[in-house]
């Protein structure tokens, strides 16, 4: 939606000209990145009386093309050779209207991505690109493995595989787009990013900030000397906080395979970035109401004493997968007087419980 007077027509010639600017155009490798994670496609072209056909497919990508099987007659067999559009989305927020207006309805909006891929419906023939095309497929449902891989010449496939229609679209025409505020004005932007924190939707708040670079900060996201802050995200920001970690006491009982993996599945997870350097990092586990545990907060050397940590945990406490906890909990041999100035107490401070309890841990 739009904010409009469907009654003033300069606002009208106005709204047209946001129109153009509501989307920003996704690199070809982010458009096909939504394509490989999207769980269903939508696929529309016509059969050969012309009639439309419109149907969700399973797909994959594989190399330069989009590949689905089917069985070898109706619908999908009627439709090769035929141009066809293929289509994918995904909803990055809901913005109710109060975000930007107390009364107003207009403002009301959905933040998406979507993708279009345009070409022809073309069936693989050869039996070694069905098997790869089939192989690609079940990597993507099922990357755990768990199951025979899939080859032309393996006598438990090759009679299938024989039988089996699949269908190729090629990425050769392929168009990204993403509606993520860039037709607001930067104070309207300011507020849809906070208030999607506030609410709890620490991603869409961030993407709606990454689309928009050049409008200023976020109270929530002020950072000294420069720095980005942001969330911690892939394998690229794993390793580089795997890194920052080597040598330091608490982590010495962890592989470094086992420390990407760890930051990979926090909860919640904050990084200081100087340009694309992750210069500073910590991460959360929650069950958000009861407890909190922080884990490997670090510093590169060159960056510490300069209130860098300070930034990274104070937006890692108001993470919307930490706020709400009642107890948040770390250990540190050294640090007390940093996490102090934060509220943080020694435990055995703490009110004396009406009962005894001992720790226990199970060592695997």
């Amino acid at each position: 939606m739009y904010e409009l007077d469907l009654f003033t027509r300069p606002v009208w010639r106005n709204m047209r000209l946001m129109r153009k600017e509501s989307f920003f155009r996704m690199s070809r490798p982010d458009a096909v990145a939504l394509l490989e994670r999207a769980r269903v496609v939508h696929v529309a072209t016509t059969n050969a009386s012309g009639d439309p056909i419109f149907r969700a497919l399973d797909v994959a990508v594989m190399h330069d093309r989009l590949v689905f099987h089917g069985a070898p007659a109706g619908e999908k067999m009627d439709a090769l050779g035929r141009t066809a559009v293929v289509s994918a989305e995904e909803v990055v927020a809901s913005i109710p209207s109060y975000f930007i207006d107390p009364q107003r309805a207009c403002p009301a909006t959905t933040l998406y991505r979507s993708v279009q891929v345009h070409g022809t419906l073309d069936e693989i023939t050869d039996n070694a690109e069905k098997a790869r095309a089939l192989e690609a497929l079940m990597h993507k449902n099922q990357p755990e493995g768990g199951y025979t891989p899939i080859r032309h010449d393996d006598p438990m496939y090759a009679k299938t595989i024989a039988g089996l229609l699949v269908v190729a679209v090629s990425l050769e025409r392929i168009d990204g787009k993403a509606k993520l505020a860039q037709n607001r004005t930067p104070d309207e932007q300011r507020k849809i990013a906070s208030a999607l924190w506030k609410h709890g939707n620490a991603e869409a708040a961030f993407a709606v900030v990454h689309a928009n670079p050049h409008t200023p900060l976020p109270d929530f996201l002020r950072a000294p000397h420069g720095l980005r802050l942001d969330l911690g995200s892939g394998k690229r920001d794993a390793e580089a906080c795997a890194d920052l970690l080597e040598g330091e006491y608490w982590s010495d009982r962890f592989t470094r395979d086992e420390i990407v993996d760890c930051h990979l599945d926090s909860s919640a997870w904050i990084v200081a970035r100087d340009k694309d350097r992750v210069v500073a990092s910590a991460r959360a586990i929650s069950d958000r109401r009861k407890y909190a545990w922080i884990y490997d907060v670090v510093v590169s050397p060159d960056w510490r004493g300069r209130q860098v940590g300070d930034a990274v945990v104070r937006l890692l406490l108001d993470h919307p997968a930490v706020r709400h906890a009642r107890f948040v909990r770390l250990g540190t041999k050294d640090a007390m007087p940093f996490y102090a100035k934060m509220g943080f107490i020694p435990r055995d401070s703490m009110p004396a419980r009406p009962y005894t309890s001992t720790e226990m841990v199970l060592v695997r």
